[in-house]
């Protein structure tokens, strides 16, 4: 690796930290900031700082919020019957983009992995248990993604609240539109078969 001057050296390793970013990578951002001029530099460093000191958690549904309640929680048209349980902040976009779901949602933070040391209590099922209490829904999505962990979680979830007496319903999985029977692996292929529905 070639020698660079310790802050141009420092500011790569820092980007080589971030998901994905390996070395080459992590060499073109520190050089495109360090073409930038100062006022845009300034910006980045601030936009990062702003995401660690203005933003927090909602304390309805664990979403990234700038504020008490996120976007959301806040809209009084959106379906306070439905909460769709997702894994990570990131996983509600998908969602949303498909302009159908109104409902709302709850974030768990992650996914049972007892390989990973990550048990039930870690992950934000209590307070989910709580806002159950004083929220009436009629449906709770497990929206949780489709790996081991994910199926886990979203078994561990629906034997919590079926006693209940809610509706507890499982996002549909199987092949992608717009892609070939034969590149799927036996997992999807069984999901597939399993969520056929009658046309």
């Amino acid at each position: 690796m070639p020698d660079f001057a310790e802050p141009l050296a420092n500011l790569i390793q820092e980007f080589k930290r971030l998901p994905g970013i390996g070395q080459k990578s992590a060499q073109r951002l520190a050089f495109h900031v360090l073409r930038s001029d100062r006022a845009a530099a300034e910006r980045f460093a601030q936009a990062v700082l702003d995401v660690k000191d203005k933003l927090g958690l909602c304390e309805t549904c664990n979403n990234i919020s700038d504020g008490d309640l996120c976007p959301y929680c806040r809209d009084p048209n959106r379906d306070q019957s439905v909460i769709c349980v997702v894994e990570e902040p990131h996983n509600i976009l998908p969602i949303e983009t498909t302009r159908s779901y109104q409902g709302l949602y709850h974030v768990l933070h992650g996914a049972i992995s007892p390989l990973r040391g990550i048990g039930p209590e870690q992950l934000r099922i209590k307070s989910l248990l709580q806002r159950l209490e004083r929220q009436e829904a009629a449906e709770i999505i497990l929206a949780t993604n489709p790996t081991v962990e994910g199926e886990a979680t979203a078994s561990y979830l629906s034997r919590l609240m079926k006693p209940l007496g809610l509706k507890v319903t499982r996002i549909a999985m199987g092949i992608p539109v717009g892609s070939d029977l034969e590149f799927a692996d036996e997992v999807t292929m069984l999901k597939s078969l399993e969520n056929r529905k009658e046309m």
